[in-house]
C-alpha cells in the first residue's frame, strides 16, 4: 500500500526521501518502504521489455540526483589501477610482445597510445574471439608496458568514499540481479522442446537490462567493489533465490531453475545425497565436487542416460558404429555437483546455458579488475566446466560459442598466479584432461589397423563434427594455455594418475584415418577427413606435448621426462597388443597418426639434447624397438609409394596427407619425430635387419639382383625407379640428418632458413611461416639464442622489395648469401622439407645457376655432398648401417647395374648411392666396436665381403654371382662355355682366388636374400631377448607373402661371373660418365686439386669419394692407381661402323677386365693381410712429417695468397705484388656521432629544430680552429684526428689478386659495354670472386702476415731501457723505398685514398699541401678506420673475437702502405712529443722568444692521434716490446688528461678537499699509482700562475651537480681512458694478431690493460683494477705532471675559459645514428607533404628528407639546383662525403645516393601486413618498420649499401 503511494509520487523526490531514511542511525521504516518498493518495481511478472523499472532503478541508485551526475560523482572516486576494457570480435587492439608476460596480453587502443611502446615488437590486429584491455595488470604485463593512466597507481591517491553515495545501491541492486535471473529462468526451455530464436528473445527483452549492469561495471572501482559483494555475499542468495514462503510466482521460478540443473547432468548436493555415493565435500568450495563421473551419467539423471543412447543409435546411420567405452579409466567416487551458492555462480550457469550471449559475458568481463571478484571468478568457471564442455558438445552454434568461452578463459588462465592457485584448490588439471577424455570418448570407433577382426583399439572418427568442426579447440586451447606456467606443467607431470589419463587420451588418436590402398578402381568418394585428423593431432596431442616439453629443459626435470618415457612405453605396449601387432605391418594400409610414437620420440630427444640423460636407460628391448619402428618406417615407405602413383586411386585427398605430413605446420611434430625414432631404432638394431627391413618396406628387393632382368611381385615397372630412389633417398636422410642428433637449435633454425630460401627467395612473413618454429603458441618465439632476425641477417641478403617498370609491387624478399650456396645448400634438407617435388626442382636450378655466376662449376651440377656436424655420442651407433654387409651388397649391385645399364636405374639412384658411399667414408666405426659381438660373423654365411668396414670392402674383388633368373631372360639364352663371361649378373659369390676349376666357382657362388637374412636377423633377437620359446609366435610364414600372383615365366638359376669391385665399379662408371676411355690417368690422384670438389656432376663425385677413400687408406690408393694404368691403354683407332664398334668395345673392356683382375687379385692377396692392419691408419706419411719441423720455421713462413682470376696461389713479391680487392669510401659517419645514446628525432612540428653543434664532427673542428688561433700549425696538426667527416674508410672482401692481373682485368671490364651500374673509368669493378663492389687494390706487403715468432716475445728490459731504444728507433730516419713494382703501387693507392674523400676534408692546414697536411691527413685514415672499425664492434672489445666488420677489415695491409708513406716525413727531435711524454726537459726559457708561437701542451693534444703517429713513423715491423712501451707511456698521458678534465667539473670546495686529502698520500710508497696524490698534485699545478680554474664558478655548478666519491672518480677516469685502450688493443690486434678476448662490460677496462700489457696477467678480483694501478712512469711522475700543466698554465695568450674548453675534451662518443623517425607515417606525411622549402620557399613537388640530418631539400627539382647539380646530390656531398639517405615524402621509400650512383633502397615503413605502400596509393596507415630503419642505419654505419643494394644507377646529379 505503502508502495503503491511512493510509486505515484516523483522519482527523483521519492529516492532522495529515501536516501535520507536510510541514513538515519533508525533506518528500519527506510529499510521497509524501500523493499516494499523494489517489491512492486521490480516484479518480474512483468514484461521484461517494460523499461520503467529500469528508470526506477536508476533514480533510485543515483539517490535523488540526475544519474548521469550521479555516474561522474562515483568515477570521481575509481580506484581501480587495471584498465579492463571488453571488447567483442572485430575490434582493433594491439598486443605488445615486448611487454606481455602471457603471449594472450593485449591492450586497447586508447591505452597503447598513451603508453610508451616504441621500438617494442608490437602488432594491431583484429579480434576474432573478443578480449579485454590488460593495462596495468601486472601478472600479464610488465609495468613498463602501463599507460600514463594505469602506471599511476590510481588507487593510492583517490579520496575514500562517502558511505552514503553507494548506499542505495547497495539495496537495490541486489534484488535488480535476482530480477534478471529470474527472467532468465522463466525464459528457458531445454533446447530439444525450443527452438534457438525463443533463447534469442528471452535476451534481447533483457538487453537494457544487462547493459545497465555494464554501465554500472564501467563507472569504475568503487561501483565494481559493490557488485561484487552483492555478487558473491552467499547470505543474500540463500534469503533471495529461494523467494519467501508466500511468493507462489517465486517458488515456481526456483523450481524451474532445479530442473534445468537437473537437466544439465548435473545433481545438486540434497540429491546426491539421497544418490548411492556419500557427499564427498560440503565445505570445499568447488573442489572435488567439480569432478565428472564420465561415460556413465550421473545417478541422478537417468533421463539423461537414455538420451544420450538415442543420439548415438540416431549417429550411427551410415557410419560405423561408435564405440562406447565403459568408465573404468576414471575414479567414479569422485561425482559432480553443482551446487550454487551465490549470485555469481547462477549468473555463470544461465551464461552457459544460454550459450554465452555476448552482453552476459561482457558483463561478467568488466568486472575483473576487481581482484576479490577475480578470484570467486575464477573458482565459479572452473566449477562449471564440465558443463562448458557438455552445452558446447550439444550447440549448433558450436564456432560462435567457442570464441565466446575463450573470450572468457584466456583472461583467467593467462595468470599463472591465478592458474596455479585453482590448479591447488579445485583440481583445474584432473578437470580438464578429464572432460577432454570425455569428449573425445563421445566419438570413438573401433580402429581397423592391422588385425581389423580382433583389434581391441578404439580411435576417433575423424569424420564426427566434434573433430570436423573443431569443437574441441576452447578446452585444448585452455589446457596448452595453463601449462604453459610452470608451476601447472611441473603439476602435472608429477601426477602419474593424470599422465595415464592423458596417455590413454592420445592413443585415442593413435592409428586415426587409417588410409587403405585401392587397388582396383577409383575411389568412388574422396573424404577429406584428413584435415580434421591432422589438426586434431597437432593441436590436441603436439601442442601441450610441446607444452610440457618446455618445463624439460634443465638436468633437475630429468625425473619427469624419465616418467613420460615410461608411460609413452607403455602405452605403446598396449597399443600394439591391443592391435594385434607382431612384426609385420598390414600391406596396403597407412595411418600418419602415431602421436604415441612421437611424444616418446621427442621426450627422448630433450632428454638427451637438454637433460643429460643415457640414451640407453631410456630405450625398451631390442623387439620393442623394432615394434616401435614399424609404423614410422610404414609411413615413410608409403610416401614414396604416394610419390610414386600407387595410391593414385585413393584420390587426391591422399597426396593431400603426404604433403601436410610434411608441411611446415606439421613437420617438426610428425615427420621429425618419425625420422628421429627410426634412426634411435637404427643405432640400436641391427644394421642388416634394419637395411633389408627398408628394402623390403620399399618393396624394391627384387630389383636388388644382378640380373639384367626380374620379376617384382609386388610392384609394376614403372614404380620400381621412384621406389628405388626413394629407398635410397630415405636412407640417406636417416644417416644425415641431424636435426635431434646434436645439432644445436641455432643450427637447425640456420639449416631450416637455408633449405627454404634455396627453394625461393621468400618473403619475410612467407619464412616464419615456413620455418617450422616450436609449435606450442606460447613460445611466441623460435627456439635457440640466436634470433630469427639475426639468423636470418646471416644467411640472407635482403633484396628491398623493387618496383617493376609495370608498376606491380614485389615484397622485400630473402635471398641466400653466395656462402650458404656454397657452404651450406643441403639438398638433404631441402627434400626432406618440401611439400611440392618440384620445389626441389626449383633449388636445385637454383643452385646450378650460383655456381654458373659465381664460376666455380658451369655444367649440370649434382646435389653437393654436404659434411655433416658430428653426431651425439649417444646415436654413434647410427653410423652402423654405413658400414655393414647387406648395405654394401646393394651398393656393389647397384653401381653394376648402372654401369650395365639395366632398366629402371637413374642418375638419382646412382647419386644417391655414391652420396651413401661418401657418408660412410667420412664416418668410419671405432674398431674397439669389433669384438663385443664376435657372433656376427657366424650368423653371415655370405660370403659377399670379408668384413663391414666399407673402406676395407670397397676394393674387395666379387668373381662370380649366382642369380634366379627369369627363362627368357638373356643370360639363359645361349648356354656359355665355361670359359668364357655371361652377359650379366647376380646375387652370391666367390671371394676365393681362381682356381680355373669353373664348376668349383659354381657351388661356391651363393645367393643372398635380403628377404631370408632379415627373418634370420629377427629371430635370433627373439631368441636373444626371449628365453622361454613359447612366446615366439611366428603365425605367418614369410616365404609365401613374396609367391608372385599369376604364372610367371620360371625362374632359373645362372652363375654370372662379375670379377669386380666397388672400386673398379667406380672408375668405370668415371668413365661412362665422361664418355672418355681414359678419363683417369693412373697418376691423377697426385694432380688432384682438391679445392674443386666440393660442386660439381657425377664425375666430381666420384673423383671426390676416390680421393676421399684414397688418403684414408693407402692400400685403396695403390689399388686406384692400379685399375686406372691397366684400364686403358691407347686404343688404335678402328675404321668399323659404330654398331660393330660397340659391340667389340663391349667385348674389350670386358677382356681387359678380366686380365686385369686376375693381376690384381694375385697382387691383393699379399697385400690383403697387411692392408687390413693399416687400414684405419689414416695418417699419411707427409702429415707426420710436417709436424716434425721446428715450430718456429712453421711460422715463419711467407704467407700466400690466391690470385682470384688465374687462380694461382703464391706470395706477394717486390716484382709481382697481390693486392687485397678494397673499396675506398668517404664517409662522415663518426662526424655525425653525439654524446647521446638515443637518436635525435625527427621534428614534425614547427617547434622541433634538430642542432648539430653536438655532433662529433663539429666538436673536432672547433676544438682544432682553436688550437690553431693560439699554437703553431704545424703542432696543432699533430695534435688531433681529422676525418671525422669525410675520412677515407678502407673494406675489403677478403679476396686477394695479382695487380697485373687486375690490370688486365679492368681492361677487359672496359671493353664490355654491358655492365651498368658502376663506372670502370673511375676505376671501379666487381669483385671477380665474390662479385663486391671495389674500386681500388691494396698491396699486400711481403713477407709473414701478422707479426710472429721474435716480435712476439715478451720482454723483461726495464722500463727506461725500452724508452730509450723507442726513442732511438724514432731517430732512425726514413729509407726511399726502392723503385719497385710495389712502391708504385703503393703510391697509387695513397693516390686513390687522396681521391676519394673531396679537398676540404683534407685541408686544414693554414698552408694546404703542406707536408703537415698531408702527414695529418695520412694518419687520420688509420684513425678513422680503427674507429670505424670500433663502431662496428658496438662501441667496445666486450665481444671479443673477429666481428663481421673484422672480416670486411684490412687494417693490417692499410697501416703498412701508410706507414710507408708517412715514413718519408720524419719528425723533427726537437719537437718530438716522445721527449716531453719520458724526460723531464730542462729549463730552455732562454731561446723561447725566437718562436712565433707555442706548441700545443701535452694536455692538450689527442692520444690516439699520437699513438698513431709514433707507430706509423717508426721502422715497420715494429718490435711489440716497443709498441707496450709506447702504449704505458701514453696511457700516462691520457690518465693525467683524464684527471686535469675531471678537477675542472669539481666545485672549488671539493677541489681543496681532494687537493688536500691527496696531498697526504704524496710520501706514501706507491704515491706515483695513486690517484688521490696525482689528482691532488694536478688540481695545484693547474691553480699556479694563471690559473685554469679561474671560471666563472656558477657554470661549473651546473656541470656537477652530484658528488664525487672516489668510486665515482675511479669510473669516469676507467671512462676517459677506455677509448685510447681500445683503440691501443685494436691495433695491437691488427699488427700483431693477437687475439681479442671478450669480457663483461663491467671488466672492459682490466680486460683491455691485461690485453696491452699495461698490468701483469690474470687481474686479482675486477674490483681492484683500477686506473692508477696501470701507470708505468719513465721518470718521476710529479716532475713530469708538473712540466705538463706548466704548458697550460704558462699560455699567455689564452683565456681560462680556452683553456678549459681544450682541457674538458671528453673522448667518448655514442654510436652513430639516423635520426628516430616517428611510428606512424602520417605524422611525417601531414606535416612535410605541405612544408615550404627553406632555400626556394616554395612547396616542392618532390619533397625529401634526409635521414641524417634531417635537412628538407626538394627533389630533381630545378629550383634549387646549383652550378648543374641538383639539392640532393649537393646534400649527399655536404653532409654525408656523397653518401645521402633521403626518406621520400609522397612515395614513403628511401632513396640511396653514394657518389655518382643512387638506388631505391626500399620503405622503411609497411602497412599491418609488412607491405610497402609505393606513393601512398593504397593509403593504409603505414607504421615504421624498425627492424628495416635498423638495417638501413646498419647499411650506412658500415658502410655496405654498395655490397647489400644490387640495383645501382647513374642519377647524373639530377636528384
Amino acid at each position: 500500500m505503502m508502495a503503491a503511494s511512493l510509486l505515484r509520487r516523483d522519482k527523483k523526490s521519492t529516492a532522495a526521501h529515501l536516501k535520507a531514511d536510510l541514513n538515519r542511525t533508525d533506518n528500519s521504516s527506510g529499510i521497509r518502504q524501500l523493499q516494499e518498493l523494489l517489491d512492486a518495481v521490480l516484479n518480474p511478472e512483468k514484461s521484461a521489455a517494460d523499461t520503467e523499472a529500469l528508470d526506477w532503478c536508476k533514480c533510485l541508485i543515483a539517490g535523488g540526483e540526475g544519474f548521469e551526475e550521479f555516474c561522474k560523482t562515483v568515477r570521481s572516486y575509481d580506484n581501480a589501477t587495471l584498465c579492463g576494457l571488453v571488447w567483442t570480435a572485430n575490434f582493433v587492439a594491439y598486443r605488445c610482445r615486448t611487454c606481455g608476460i602471457s603471449p594472450c596480453m593485449s591492450l586497447c587502443a586508447e591505452c597503447f597510445n598513451n603508453g610508451d611502446h616504441t621500438g617494442h615488437d608490437f602488432n594491431m590486429f583484429r579480434s576474432q574471439a573478443g578480449g579485454a584491455c590488460d593495462c596495468g595488470d601486472g601478472n600479464v604485463m610488465r609495468e613498463s608496458g602501463f599507460c600514463r593512466r594505469h602506471r599511476l597507481r590510481t588507487g593510492e591517491n583517490i579520496p575514500s568514499i562517502p558511505r552514503d553515495l553507494l548506499l542505495m545501491s547497495e539495496m537495490v541492486l541486489p534484488r535488480f540481479i535476482l530480477c534478471i535471473i529470474q527472467y532468465l529462468r522463466d525464459g528457458y526451455i531445454e533446447p530439444d522442446t525450443s527452438t534457438e530464436r525463443d533463447l534469442q528473445k528471452v535476451l534481447q527483452q533483457l538487453e537494457p537490462q544487462i547493459s545497465f549492469l555494464e554501465e554500472l561495471t564501467k563507472m569504475g572501482g568503487a561501483m565494481r567493489t559493490v557488485l561484487t559483494k552483492i555478487l558473491t555475499n552467499q547470505q543474500t542468495f540463500k534469503e533471495l533465490s529461494m523467494g519467501q514462503e508466500e511468493n507462489l510466482y517465486a517458488k515456481k521460478n526456483y523450481d524451474k531453475y532445479l530442473s534445468a540443473l537437473k537437466n544439465s547432468g548435473l545433481v545438486s548436493v540434497e540429491e546426491k545425497a539421497q544418490g548411492a555415493t556419500a557427499d564427498v565435500n560440503v565445505g570445499a568450495e568447488g573442489g572435488a565436487g567439480a569432478m565428472v563421473l564420465l561415460g556413465t551419467t550421473s545417478p541422478g539423471s537417468p533421463d539423461e542416460s537414455s538420451k544420450e543412447e538415442d543420439q548415438d543409435a540416431g549417429q550411427s546411420v551410415g557410419q560405423r558404429k561408435r564405440v562406447k567405452l565403459s568408465s573404468s579409466t576414471k575414479d567414479p567416487s569422485i561425482i559432480e555437483s553443482l551446487k550454487h551458492k551465490c549470485f555469481l555462480e547462477e549468473l555463470l550457469f544461465w551464461t552457459i546455458k544460454y550459450e554465452f550471449p555476448q552482453k552476459m559475458v561482457t558483463f561478467l568481463l568488466n568486472m575483473l579488475p576487481d581482484q576479490d571478484y577475480k578470484i570467486t571468478f575464477t573458482k565459479t568457471f572452473v566449477q562449471h566446466y564440465v558443463f562448458i564442455m557438455k552445452t558446447l558438445m550439444k550447440s549448433h552454434e558450436s564456432d560462435t560459442m567457442s570464441n565466446r568461452i575463450v573470450h572468457i578463459s584466456v583472461q583467467l588462465f593467462s595468470n599463472e598466479e591465478l592458474a596455479r592457485h585453482v590448479t591447488e584448490e579445485c583440481q583445474l588439471l584432473d578437470i580438464m584432461v578429464t572432460v577432454l577424455l570425455y569428449m573425445m570418448e563421445s566419438c570413438l570407433i573401433k580402429s581397423e589397423l592391422q588385425d581389423e577382426e580382433n583389434s581391441r583399439h578404439v580411435v576417433v572418427n575423424c569424420s564426427e563434427a566434434l573433430l570436423k568442426n573443431n569443437t574441441y579447440w576452447p578446452l585444448v586451447s585452455d589446457f596448452i594455455n595453463i601449462l604453459s606456467h610452470q608451476s601447472v606443467a611441473k603439476k602435472f607431470l608429477e601426477d602419474h594418475s593424470l599422465l595415464m589419463l592423458w596417455m590413454s587420451f592420445v592413443s585415442f588418436f593413435q592409428g586415426m584415418n587409417l588410409n587403405k590402398r585401392e587397388l582396383n578402381e577409383h575411389v568412388e568418394f574422396e573424404s577429406q577427413t584428413y584435415y580434421a585428423a591432422f589438426a586434431a593431432e597437432l593441436e590436441a596431442c603436439a601442442q601441450p606435448m610441446w607444452g610440457l616439453l618446455t618445463h624439460c629443459k634443465v638436468k633437475e626435470t630429468q625425473e619427469y621426462t624419465k616418467t613420460v618415457v615410461r608411460y609413452c612405453l607403455e602405452t605403446l605396449q598396449i597399443w600394439f597388443d591391443a592391435i594385434g601387432f607382431i612384426d609385420e605391418p598390414a600391406p596396403n594400409q597407412v595411418t600418419f597418426h602415431l602421436p604415441l610414437h612421437r611424444y616418446y620420440a621427442m621426450f627422448l630427444s630433450k632428454a638427451i639434447k637438454c637433460q643429460g640423460l643415457d640414451l640407453d636407460s631410456l630405450l625398451p628391448d631390442q623387439e620393442m624397438l623394432m615394434k616401435i619402428m614399424v609404423h614410422p618406417l610404414q609411413i615413410q615407405a608409403c610416401l614414396s609409394e604416394i610419390h610414386s602413383n600407387m595410391w593414385v586411386r585413393n584420390g587426391l585427398q591422399i597426396k593431400g596427407q603426404a604433403m601436410t605430413y610434411v608441411q611446415s605446420h606439421f613437420c617438426n611434430s610428425m615427420i621429425d619425430p618419425d625420422i628421429y625414432l627410426l634412426q634411435v631404432c637404427a643405432s640400436r638394431l641391427d644394421p642388416d635387419y634394419f637395411i633389408s627391413s627398408v628394402f623390403e618396406r620399399f618393396k624394391v628387393v627384387d630389383l636388388l639382383t644382378m640380373a639384367s632382368q626380374h620379376q617384382n611381385a609386388v610392384l609394376d615397372s614403372e614404380q620400381e625407379r621412384p621406389m628405388l630412389e626413394g629407398a635410397l633417398t630415405f636412407l640417406v636422410i636417416l644417416t644425415s640428418l641431424r636435426i635431434h642428433l646434436g645439432m644445436t637449435d641455432d643450427e637447425i633454425l640456420r639449416a631450416e632458413m637455408v633449405s627454404q630460401l634455396c627453394m625461393n627467395d621468400r618473403t619475410h612473413s612467407a619464412l616464419l611461416d615456413l620455418i617450422p618454429e616450436n609449435p606450442n603458441p606460447k613460445s611466441g618465439i623460435v627456439p635457440g639464442s640466436c634470433s630469427f632476425e639475426e639468423m636470418l641477417s646471416a644467411v640472407a641478403d635482403f633484396k628491398a622489395p623493387v618496383f617493376e617498370p609495370g608498376g606491380s609491387m614485389q615484397q622485400g624478399m630473402y635471398t641466400p648469401k653466395a656462402e650458404v650456396w656454397e657452404k651450406e645448400f643441403d639438398p638433404i634438407m631441402v627434400v626432406l622439407r618440401t611439400v611440392y617435388r618440384r620445389d626441389v626442382q626449383s633449388a636445385m636450378d637454383r643452385y646450378s645457376a650460383f655456381l654458373k655466376q659465381s664460376g666455380i662449376h658451369t655444367g649440370n651440377p649434382w646435389p653437393p655432398y654436404k659434411e655433416r656436424t658430428p653426431l651425439h655420442p649417444c646415436y654413434k651407433g647410427l653410423i652402423k648401417l654405413l658400414h655393414c654387409k647387406t648395405l654394401h651388397i646393394v651398393i656393389f649391385t647397384l653401381l653394376y647395374k648402372i654401369w650395365m645399364d639395366h632398366q629402371n636405374m637413374s642418375e638419382h639412384v646412382l647419386c644417391m648411392v655414391l652420396y651413401l658411399i661418401e657418408l660412410g667414408l667420412d664416418n668410419q666405426v671405432q674398431e674397439n666396436k669389433e669384438d663385443e659381438e664376435p657372433c656376427i660373423e657366424e650368423h653371415c654365411h655370405d660370403s659377399w665381403f670379408p668384413g663391414t668396414n666399407l673402406l676395407s670392402n670397397l676394393h674387395h674383388v666379387i668373381n662370380f654371382v649366382r642369380v634366379r633368373v627369369p627363362e627368357t631372360a638373356p643370360e639363359v639364352k645361349r648356354e656359355a662355355p665355361p670359359s668364357t663371361s655371361t652377359e650379366a649378373s647376380s646375387y652370391g659369390q666367390n671371394s676365393r682366388r681362381l682356381t680355373g676349376n669353373w664348376r668349383e666357382n659354381l657351388r661356391e657362388a651363393q645367393v643372398f636374400s635380403l628377404v631370408a637374412e632379415r627373418r634370420r636377423k629377427f629371430q635370433e633377437i627373439i631368441n636373444r631377448s626371449n628365453t622361454e620359446a613359447t612366446q615366439v609366435v611366428r603365425p605367418k610364414s614369410s616365404s609365401t607373402r613374396w609367391v608372385p600372383p599369376g604364372t610367371p615365366p620360371q625362374l632359373v638359376t645362372e652363375i654370372l661371373e662379375i670379377r669386380e669391385s666397388m672400386l673398379s665399379l667406380l672408375i668405370k662408371l668415371h668413365q661412362k660418365l665422361s664418355s672418355k676411355q681414359n678419363s683417369l690417368s693412373a697418376s691423377w690422384l697426385e694432380d688432384m686439386d682438391t679445392s674443386r670438389h666440393a660442386h660439381g656432376d657425377g664425375i666430381t663425385a666420384i673423383e671426390r669419394i676416390l680421393t676421399k677413400a684414397a688418403t684414408r687408406s693407402c692400400q685403396i690408393k695403390r689399388s686406384i692407381q692400379d685399375i686406372c694404368g691397366k684400364v686403358c691403354p691407347p686404343v688404335p683407332p678402328k675404321k668399323n661402323s659404330p654398331t660393330d664398334k660397340k659391340a667389340m668395345d663391349k667385348e674389350e673392356r670386358r677382356q681387359r677386365a678380366r686380365e686385369r683382375q686376375q693381376k690384381l687379385l694375385a697382387e691383393f692377396a699379399s697385400r690383403q693381410k697387411s692392408f687390413m692392419e693399416t687400414a684405419m691408419d689414416v695418417e699419411s706419411p707427409d702429415t707426420e712429417a710436417a709436424m716434425d719441423l721446428g715450430a718456429s720455421e712453421v711460422m715463419e713462413s711467407e704467407v700466400l695468397y690466391d690470385c682470384v682470376i688465374c687462380g694461382q696461389s703464391g706470395p706477394s713479391t717486390e716484382d709481382r705484388p697481390t693486392g687485397l680487392v678494397v673499396l675506398l669510401q668517404a664517409s662522415s659517419v663518426l662526424g655525425h656521432r653525439c654524446k647521446n645514446k638515443e637518436a635525435k628525432n625527427l621534428p614534425t612540428t614547427d617547434e622541433e629544430h634538430i642542432y648539430p653543434a653536438d655532433t662529433c664532427g663539429v666538436a673536432h673542428d672547433v676544438r682544432l680552429t682553436l688550437m690553431q688561433r693560439f699554437f703553431k700549425d704545424s703542432s696543432c696538426l699533430q695534435s688531433v684526428s681529422i676525418g671525422w667527416d669525410g675520412g677515407v674508410y678502407v673494406q675489403t672482401c677478403g679476396h686477394t689478386l695479382h695487380i697485373d692481373c687486375h690490370k688486365s682485368y679492368m681492361e677487359s671490364l672496359r671493353n664490355d659495354q654491358v655492365l651498368q651500374g658502376f663506372s670502370v673509368d673511375k676505376g671501379e669493378f666487381t669483385c671477380p670472386l665474390c662479385r663486391q663492389f671495389a674500386n681500388s687494390v691494396l698491396p699486400c706487403r711481403p713477407g709473414r702476415g701478422t707479426e710472429a715468432g721474435a716480435w712476439h716475445t715478451p720482454t723483461n728490459k726495464k722500463t727506461c731501457v725500452l724508452v730509450k731504444e723507442v726513442e732511438d728507433l724514432q731517430e732512425k730516419l726514413g729509407l726511399f723505398p726502392t723503385e719497385s713494382n710495389l712502391s708504385k703501387e703503393m703510391e697509387l693507392v695513397i693516390k686513390d685514398i687522396k681521391n676519394t674523400t673531396q679537398k676540404k676534408y683534407m685541408d686544414y692546414g693554414k698552408n694546404p699541401g703542406s707536408p703537415d697536411n698531408d702527414f695529418l691527413f695520412m694518419y687520420s685514415v688509420a684513425r678513422t678506420n680503427l674507429e670505424l672499425e670500433l663502431v662496428h664492434r658496438g662501441g667496445n672489445l666486450c665481444s671479443g673475437g673477429a666481428s663481421a666488420a673484422a672480416k670486411r677489415s684490412c687494417l693490417n695491409q692499410l697501416f703498412h702502405v701508410l706507414a710507408m708513406h708517412m715514413r718519408l716525413y720524419s719528425i723533427d727531435s726537437a719537437y718530438n712529443p716522445w721527449t716531453k711524454l719520458t724526460q723531464i726537459a730542462q729549463n730552455k726559457e732562454a731561446d723561447s722568444f725566437d718562436e712565433e708561437r707555442p706548441e700545443v701542451p701535452m694536455l692538450f693534444r689527442d692520444v690516439p692521434s699520437l699513438l698513431i703517429i709514433f707507430v706509423l713513423t717508426m721502422p715497420q715491423p715494429l718490435r711489440k716490446e716497443h709498441f707496450t712501451c709506447v702504449v704505458k707511456m701514453l696511457y700516462n698521458l691520457q690518465l693525467t688528461q683524464a684527471l686535469a678534465a675531471l678537477s675542472a667539473r669539481f666545485s672549488p670546495e671539493e677541489r681543496q678537499a681532494w687537493s688536500t686529502s691527496g696531498a697526504l698520500k704524496k710520501n706514501a710508497v706507491n704515491a706515483e699509482k695513486s690517484f688521490e696524490a696525482l689528482l691532488s698534485h694536478v688540481i695545484s699545478e693547474l691553480s699556479k700562475d694563471k690559473s685554469v680554474y679561474k671560471v666563472n664558478v656558477e657554470e661549473t655548478l651546473m656541470l656537477s651537480s652530484s658528488v664525487w666519491s672516489p668510486q665515482s672518480i675511479e669510473f669516469s677516469l676507467q671512462q676517459f681512458c677506455l677509448p685510447f685502450l681500445r683503440l691501443s688493443c685494436l691495433l695491437q690486434h691488427h699488427l700483431y694478431g693477437d687475439n681479442l678476448t671478450g669480457c663483461l662490460e663491467e671488466e672492459e677496462f682490466s680486460s683491455l690493460a691485461v690485453c696491452l700489457g699495461l698490468i701483469p696477467s690474470a687481474p686479482q678480483p675486477s674490483n681492484t683494477v683500477n686506473s692508477a694501478s696501470c701507470l708505468e712512469w719513465a721518470v718521476n711522475a710529479f716532475d713530469l705532471v708538473t712540466q705538463w700543466c706548466a704548458e697550460v698554465t704558462g699560455l699567455s695568450q689564452m683565456q681560462a675559459e680556452q683553456s678549459l674548453t681544450l682541457l674538458v675534451q671528453d673522448p667518448q662518443w655514442a654510436a652513430p645514428r639516423l635520426l628516430q623517425l616517428p611510428d606512424n607515417y602520417n605524422i611525417i606525411f601531414q606535416y612535410y607533404h605541405r612544408k615550404a622549402c627553406t632555400a626556394c620557399k616554395k612547396v616542392p613537388k618532390d619533397p625529401a628528407l634526409c635521414l641524417v640530418c634531417g635537412a628538407f631539400v626538394c627533389l630533381k627539382g630545378p629550383c634549387c639546383k646549383q652550378q648543374g647539380i641538383c639539392e640532393c646530390v649537393l646534400h649527399s656531398q655536404h653532409c654525408g662525403a656523397a653518401t645521402g639517405i633521403f626518406l621520400l615524402i609522397n612515395a614513403s621509400v628511401i632513396i640511396i645516393i653514394r657518389g655518382h650512383r643512387f638506388c631505391l633502397w626500399g620503405s622503411v615503413y609497411l602497412d599491418a601486413h609488412g607491405e610497402e605502400d609505393r606513393d601512398l596509393r593504397r593509403g593504409k596507415p603505414l607504421f615504421l618498420c624498425e627492424e628495416r630503419y635498423r638495417v638501413l642505419e646498419q647499411q650506412w654505419v658500415s658502410h655496405t649499401f654498395d655490397h647489400i643494394n644490387k640495383r645501382w644507377g647513374p642519377h647524373y646529379n639530377g636528384l
